[in-house]
């Protein structure tokens, strides 16, 4: 099979190629951003080439699978024309998310939505990806009634120059205030409701993921002096009265959850041990204010289940049932 990573030199993208010969071995993979590298280093001595994006270029090698990790602006305008010339597009971007002729997609979650695809699936936020992997599996067994998250999400979220702002301790570009040594509760730009735009990403999509377009969300996302690793705080409320140790023996047995939760010896997740691993880790295991409601402190490693492990995991469920050229 022939893979197209746009935007391979970006923090998804580089880790999204240290993942992929993992779900597609053997597959021939171009990688592509803004411009040429010929010998872009991605770790442990190894270096590759990275040609300048063009439909040009596209159009003489065209793919069977696209990933897009380039953002809004560049999935609007390639991923149409890659579906055109017959790719299948995961698009890692918000520029499709809300689209309800567009697949958004977490694969322990609601794989099969991604079958339905007419040429582009949607990787959902962050964040919300994690959120999804812990609440879906009570949500089935409780049924959800209203969400409430707080995150406190990694530096890593907001690119490249936002972790040289956090080592240097320079002067914000990235992020709107000093990151160093500091909490910042804006992530995006405000809406006229006093949410900012992250936080409603959130909110959507974690409706849409669950099927569940009544649940009450709210959401506040904050940006914390972290490299890798989000980390939520979820107040969730059910239809039934919750039983703490039945939600530990459900979580355990999710797939793609990491329990760890054990308060007397001081276990529970944090994103020093979530970095560089793929699973979402979850402790913190409550009761909150009543018997129908539970709080969980979920943490993921951003750029790899919270972007990159996510896509391809996605796609790879769609090769493995026929929907991709073998």
């Amino acid at each position: 099979m022939k893979i197209a990573v746009i935007g391979a030199t970006g923090l998804v993208g580089k880790t999204l190629l240290e993942v992929l010969p993992r779900y597609f071995e053997g597959s021939k993979v171009r990688l592509y951003a803004q411009r040429e590298h010929d010998c872009f280093s991605i770790g442990e001595g190894k270096t590759v080439r990275v040609e300048a994006l063009s439909k040009e270029i596209l159009l003489k090698n065209p793919p069977d699978l696209a990933f897009l990790v380039a953002g809004g602006a560049v999935a609007a305008e390639y991923a149409p024309f890659l579906v055109s010339i017959g790719a299948v597009v995961v698009d890692n971007s918000s520029r499709f998310r809300q689209d309800p002729t567009v697949p958004l997609v977490v694969r322990e979650v609601n794989p099969e939505a991604a079958t339905h695809h007419k040429g582009i699936v949607a990787n959902p936020n962050c964040s919300t990806i994690q959120a999804v992997v812990a609440l879906s599996p009570l949500a089935k067994r409780y049924g959800l009634r209203a969400v409430s998250y707080h995150t406190y999400q990694a530096v890593s979220g907001a690119g490249r120059q936002a972790l040289h702002e956090l080592s240097t301790g320079i002067e914000p570009s990235a992020i709107p205030y000093p990151i160093r040594g500091n909490v910042v509760p804006q992530i995006d730009v405000f809406t006229p409701d006093g949410y900012t735009e992250e936080e409603h990403k959130m909110i959507r999509e974690t409706k849409r993921i669950l099927e569940a377009p009544n649940l009450a969300v709210s959401a506040t996302c904050v940006r914390v002096p972290v490299t890798v690793g989000h980390c939520v705080s979820i107040e969730a409320t059910f239809a039934t009265q919750v039983d703490v140790d039945e939600v530990r023996g459900i979580l355990g047995s999710a797939e793609g959850v990491v329990l760890w939760d054990d308060p007397t010896s001081k276990r529970y997740p944090m994103p020093i041990l979530a970095a560089g691993r793929d699973g979402v880790w979850v402790g913190r295991i409550r009761k909150g204010a009543n018997l129908n409601q539970l709080l969980l402190w979920v943490v993921a490693d951003n750029l790899r289940k919270g972007a990159a492990v996510n896509a391809l995991q996605v796609a790879h469920y769609l090769w493995e049932r026929g929907y991709l050229p073998t």
